[in-house]
């Protein structure tokens, strides 16, 4: 036996006896469940045999019988609320086998090489991982991801004789959309063998129902922290959210202890497969992490607030990352790497499954609604600058004079006075009392006015229309994140709110990209890593916050007096608003 299969063998026999310990666990709980039955079973034989006779000890078989009913009716209360608690399940594009043979073909191919069995179905996330994802619990059967396992998507064990039972109860395979537009083919393989080997472990009877226990109990605790609950039915189940704490704390440390050492023997079965260049592929993760992340809050959001989704958030990473190489020379090889077959090949219609993964991160980051409607639009990337850009730039400086009317501060143009333009907010930031007194009362002014709009906007079960997801890859009757109840949205927000300080800088910026536009020849554009760009004569400007930041903090209008000279830019002349 190789170190690897001894590494192996170690690891799985240390999950197991870490499973042993949680399913001790429970049944020392059932044991204290039957603890006072079983005592009251054996007073009253001996009773009828002759023995403890008298009447203090029938009143003792009398409270010990009492004890006993109300413990197993609260124990059946907790078993039941147990079993009705709905687990948590993350939110998915499940991709059907027809719609991506090929992404199937390389997964069964991977489980025959680990000899292990293939999992049951495979979805997308918008993010950049990838895990195993148990979906064997009723509830989850019968919700949004009940197509994953009983649809044409499902795919057998490995092996021409595995049964229908077995499909059913191999967890899925949750892979993340951006790996497959990064990564290229070989490189998807080796990132996913180690995931793929975790469903050896996970076939084990001793670590699927430690698993089952253990997530039995957080969906107790999250089921009766839910809002909303009656007194009647929300006491009962706060009490079981109680017992299923004090059991969850006795379990973490064997749950999470358990859950390392399948990871460890996962690893080190995938060794045998594409290990070398696993390494390597490894430094893609990072680096699609890295551009994700960027795309998400640099780009992305930007449209969010505009009631506008990106429909290609992952043809964008290629973009993102591939700006990222030309930037910088330690990525400089990356970018040859483009010339290899990319993972989303893989999938039959790559843009249907680009298109329901960002609808879905739209949702999760920012918490629009499941389909697209008037106020809810998607967006290409040739569309984005004049789309997004400008009418972010020109609705954000409608806002700042709307707010400076409801001041009462005077328009900066004699000729005429309902002309807006950039001298009126310059000459209001830089006047007596500067950033403290009017820059502080303009700043919350702002932060209302956004406030006020947010909460008019389309929520998350507002639109109209589909989504534009092919039935490969969900769509709107599909609602992923019906599983995770009438929660708020969005689950991950990517930013925190923003302070009034912060939306009145971006206000005055795209005041001043407003006037650069209309006044001295300048264009919107869309910077990859940085989001909305003014372009003067074709380039990039990239130095307008800190001019902007000394007139809001500071109160000092030269440093952008001096950037407008140097751009061109009237700030006497009027600026079209929305």
């Amino acid at each position: 036996m190789s170190g690897t299969d001894v590494g192996e063998e170690l690891g799985a026999r240390a999950a197991q006896a870490r499973a042993l310990a949680l399913l001790r666990i429970r049944s020392r709980a059932l044991a204290v469940a039957i603890l006072p039955a079983a005592v009251a079973v054996v007073l009253f034989a001996a009773d009828a045999q002759g023995h403890l006779a008298g009447p203090a000890w029938d009143a003792v078989r009398w409270t010990v019988l009492g004890v006993a009913v109300l413990v197993l009716l609260v124990s059946v209360l907790v078993a039941v609320a147990v079993a009705r608690a709905r687990p948590a399940m993350s939110p998915t594009v499940p991709v059907a086998e027809e719609g991506a043979p090929d992404l199937y073909r390389l997964v069964r191919d991977l489980a025959d090489r680990l000899d292990v069995p293939a999992p049951s179905a495979i979805a997308l996330t918008p993010d950049c991982d990838s895990w195993l994802e148990d979906r064997t619990h009723r509830a989850l059967r019968k919700g949004p991801g009940a197509a994953l396992r009983k649809g044409p998507g499902a795919s057998p064990e490995k092996g021409p004789g595995a049964s229908a039972e077995g499909a059913d109860t191999a967890p899925v395979l949750v892979i993340g959309s951006p790996f497959l537009w990064w990564m290229r083919v070989a490189e998807l393989r080796a990132v996913l063998a180690p995931v793929v080997a975790g469903t050896g472990p996970s076939a084990h009877p001793d670590i699927a129902a430690a698993r089952r226990f253990v997530r039995g109990l957080d969906a107790v605790i999250a089921d009766a922290a839910a809002p909303g609950r009656g007194p009647v039915r929300g006491a009962p189940l706060a009490f079981a959210g109680w017992v299923a704490r004090l059991l969850l704390r006795a379990c973490r440390d064997h749950a999470a202890e358990m859950e390392r050492c399948v990871a460890a023997a996962a690893s080190m079965r995938a060794q045998t497969v594409d290990y070398e260049l696993r390494i390597a592929a490894q430094e893609q993760v990072g680096l699609a992490y890295a551009g994700w992340d960027r795309l998400l809050t640099r780009v992305a959001l930007p449209a969010w607030r505009m009631g506008r989704w990106p429909s290609r958030l992952d043809a964008g990473v290629v973009s993102a990352l591939t700006e990222l190489s030309r930037r910088d020379r330690l990525a400089d090889g990356f970018a040859l790497r483009l010339g290899e077959r990319p993972a989303c090949d893989l999938l039959e219609q790559p843009g249907a499954a680009d298109e329901a993964a960002s609808l879905l991160a739209a949702r999760l980051f920012h918490g629009g609604p499941a389909e697209s409607g008037p106020g809810w639009a998607p967006v290409d990337w040739q569309q984005y600058p004049d789309e997004v850009v400008d009418r972010k730039w020109r609705s954000e400086a409608a806002r700042l004079h709307r707010v400076l009317d409801t001041l009462g501060v005077p328009r900066a143009s004699a000729a005429d006075p309902a002309v807006p333009t950039l001298a009126r907010v310059m000459e209001h930031l830089s006047g007596p009392g500067g950033p403290e007194g009017p820059g502080e009362a303009l700043a919350a002014g702002i932060g209302a006015a956004v406030a006020r709009e947010e909460a008019g906007a389309p929520g998350p079960g507002g639109g109209q229309g589909a989504g534009g997801q092919g039935q490969a890859f969900g769509g709107p009757a599909d609602d992923p994140l019906d599983a995770w109840g009438p929660g708020p949205l969005p689950l991950f927000p990517l930013q925190p709110p923003r302070t009034g300080t912060e939306l009145l800088a971006d206000h005055v910026a795209a005041m001043v990209c407003c006037a650069a536009v209309d006044t001295a020849g300048a264009a919107p554009g869309l910077d990859w890593l940085d989001g909305p760009a003014l372009l003067v004569g074709g380039t990039r400007r990239a130095d307008l916050a800190d001019p902007v930041l000394s007139l809001v903090e500071d109160g000092d209008p030269d440093p952008l007096l001096a950037w407008l000279a140097e751009v061109g830019v009237r700030s006497d002349k009027p600026v079209r608003l929305v």
